[in-house]
């Protein structure tokens, strides 16, 4: 397998990846682009996007409308916290979940096992904000 070429285009998206905050898709970030000057196609950036997750340089989920959203991170194993009111998203390490992964797929006769786990909630920001306005969940 040949190795992906580096074009401007795909450097432009990465280095778009890497200053938003939080996870966005790729319409959000072809229009971030566009509004910063660049001609970049929105296929290019779907394709890109989904390279870098493929490569471990992206990491991707669903949103709740069935979106893919994607950021960056780092190419280290991890998990995240993320806000569902801001989408502030934290890397967070977890011994015990992964021991726990380990143990299940054991005992079911898997083998090689790998996981996904992302925990939603409201940071400490967005439920102090809700608190104030009265609407506490």
């Amino acid at each position: 397998m040949t190795a992906k070429r580096k074009t401007p285009q795909k450097a432009a998206v990465k280095h778009a990846l890497g200053e938003a905050t939080g996870f966005v898709s790729a319409q959000q970030l072809h229009q971030t682009l566009k509004k910063h000057g660049s001609t970049i196609g929105l296929a290019t950036v779907y394709r890109t996007l989904a390279d870098l997750a493929q490569a471990g340089e992206a990491d991707s989920l669903q949103s709740k409308d069935s979106e893919v959203l994607y950021r960056a991170c780092t190419t280290s194993h991890h998990h995240h916290l993320i806000c569902r009111e801001c989408g502030l998203t934290l890397e967070i390490e977890a011994e015990n979940l992964e021991k726990w992964a380990d143990k299940v797929a054991t005992e079911h006769g898997f083998v090689q096992p790998s996981h996904n786990i992302d925990i939603f909630g409201f940071c400490a920001a967005c439920q102090s904000a809700k608190t104030e306005s009265g609407v506490a969940k």
